[in-house]
């Protein structure tokens, strides 16, 4: 798992390959990924807009933005928790993913909380380290 804390907003996400999505043979490797967002601070905030800046295992960047995730712009109240699984198709065997979200606070102040760099690689994947 992959942490990181923002004003005292925790990101946790953990990636998982799906293999019965991947095609191999077609370059089509496919990650699920699970995401926990914690309130730990005293404000209400609202999650508004999100940014993955996606690299593939060639360096080739996709960068995604919109509003929300899954459709949704929860409000996390102090002590609440918020969950949600995405998914994100590779042409390679591996890659990485970043990013943050855009929160708002009840009195219209918009900050960013970091969504931490984490891996994407298929099982058994090999590497090599120069």
């Amino acid at each position: 798992m992959y942490r990181a804390l923002t004003r005292d907003i925790e990101v946790v996400v953990e990636p998982f390959y799906l293999e019965e999505q991947s095609d191999p043979d077609d370059d089509r490797y496919v990650w699920g990924y699970r995401i926990v967002i914690s309130n730990h601070s005293a404000l209400n905030v609202r999650l508004v807009t999100r940014y993955w800046h996606i690299t593939d295992q060639n360096g080739l960047v996709d960068e995604v933005t919109g509003p929300g995730v899954v459709g949704e712009q929860p409000r996390l109240g102090p002590g609440d928790t918020y969950e949600y699984s995405s998914g994100c198709p590779l042409d390679t065997p591996s890659g990485m993913m970043f990013g943050h979200y855009q929160m708002e606070t009840d009195d219209g102040e918009l900050f960013h909380v970091k969504i931490p760099a984490f891996s994407l690689d298929t099982p058994n994947l090999l590497r090599t380290l120069n």
